[in-house]
């Protein structure tokens, strides 16, 4: 049972949240659920850095995950039962956390059952939030339709990651690290099933590995499952065969301040297929980077644009488009609220095609041409099809459409 300490603890703590994190008890403010805290200090301590708002509760914080603290007293929840589960590890005398963390940063590490353990303990559920950090380019073309491709990861296990410069360790794109900004923008939504996700540098992605540095964006891939980094164990993700994803309802385009503030710039409504905004004026100036990106509107596309994948289900035995209204459930794509029924036998579909041996998703097609995305990149297969990256495993090239073959749609049933 939780039990609010008094005040001669923390005595520059006002009456609320705190916390015990490296053998300190600070005051704090809970962070996505319970996930993370961001903690509070009056006097400068190794690690903290100045809080930039001019209404900081204390002159000093930072971030730290769940994970890394040891107490908690007088939270205000009992604590989210949907929040992820963390990692875990068979760990002992001989091998501690800091190991398991010099293994995850070496491909050498992939083949060591004490890491792989770990790994496994990393579950994407059905409605597990997931994100994908995103540069301004990204940010404005999700805004335009965009889906979720690519890598990405667990919204628990980077819930401490709160400013651009941490979110830069996940950036997919060019710029990453080098354009600046005093802005991160971040894509949250919902997983729709644990089959839309693998582990990079698994038997699916194994190419991934093998790639030179002159064909690759950003770091490599290790082969771990752990994404590079010199300080934090951050298992990572990838679409399967790189594919895009049906967004949920009620997704986000987040931004993160210097200071750590979140703030949903838009969520996704999936009946008109568009983004609404939410920032209100204090926080417009968070899309001035963003390329084209107007902040007194919202983004809603016209006409019957075209969809890279597609959700569907049944109904008393007909086909419907369908939309995850996670963790509700799953129900018929309507504008209506009379006609949103619920939908079984719920599937993606998405077209596939062979190029030169390679298997491909097919993205778009225009005067006789098809916009490609290799399923399982290779150094052979990148320069079979001459395949230019475009982000961190994403590879893209058009074909002549008389030269594809096997051209079909295929669809992966969720719920098995």
């Amino acid at each position: 049972m939780s039990v609010t300490p008094q005040t001669r603890d923390v005595p520059e703590a006002p009456v609320g949240l705190v916390v015990t994190y490296a053998g300190t008890t600070y005051p704090a403010e809970e962070l996505t659920r319970g996930a993370a805290y961001e903690l509070f200090s009056a006097s400068e301590v190794d690690g903290f850095s100045r809080d930039p708002r001019p209404d900081a509760r204390l002159p000093w914080h930072r971030f730290v995950h769940a994970s890394e603290v040891t107490a908690v007293y007088g939270s205000r929840a009992a604590g989210d039962p949907d929040l992820e589960p963390p990692l875990t590890a068979p760990l002992n005398r001989v091998r501690n956390w800091d190991d398991v963390h010099q293994l995850s940063q070496t491909q050498a590490g992939a083949s060591d059952p004490i890491l792989a353990s770990v790994r496994n303990s990393a579950l994407v559920r059905q409605g597990t939030p997931m994100v994908k950090v995103l540069s301004a380019r990204q940010f404005a073309g999700h805004l335009r339709g965009w889906l979720p491709y690519g890598f990405c990861y667990r919204e628990y296990d980077v819930a401490h990651l709160r400013t651009p410069a941490d979110l830069a360790l996940l950036r997919t794109d060019l710029e990453a690290g080098r354009d600046g900004t005093d802005v991160a923008y971040v894509l949250r939504w919902r997983a729709i099933d644990p089959l839309d996700y693998d582990v990079p540098g698994g038997d699916r992605h194994a190419g991934l590995v093998a790639i030179p540095p002159h064909d690759r964006v950003g770091p490599p891939v290790l082969g771990t499952g752990f994404t590079p980094s010199g300080r934090h164990l951050i298992p990572e993700f990838v679409t399967r065969d790189m594919a895009d994803l049906p967004l949920s309802a009620n997704a986000a385009l987040v931004a993160y301040s210097p200071a750590g503030d979140e703030v949903v710039l838009y969520t996704y409504q999936p009946e008109q297929r568009g983004w609404l905004r939410m920032a209100g004026p204090r926080w417009r100036h968070l899309l001035a980077a963003a390329p084209g990106v107007s902040p007194d509107q919202d983004y809603v596309p016209f006409g019957d644009t075209p969809r890279s994948t597609q959700l569907v289900g049944d109904y008393h035995e007909q086909e419907y488009e369908a939309l995850a209204d996670l963790p509700g459930g799953f129900r018929v794509l309507a504008m209506t609220r009379a006609a949103r029924y619920p939908v079984e036998n719920v599937r993606r579909r998405a077209r596939y095609a062979n190029w030169r041996g390679v298997l491909c998703l097919v993205l778009g097609e225009q005067t006789g041409w098809l916009r490609l995305r290799l399923c399982r990149p290779n150094p052979d297969s990148i320069a079979t099809c001459g395949a230019q990256c475009y982000e961190r495993g994403v590879y893209e090239s058009w074909a002549p459409a008389q030269e594809i073959t096997d051209d079909r749609m295929i669809d992966l049933p969720y719920g098995r």
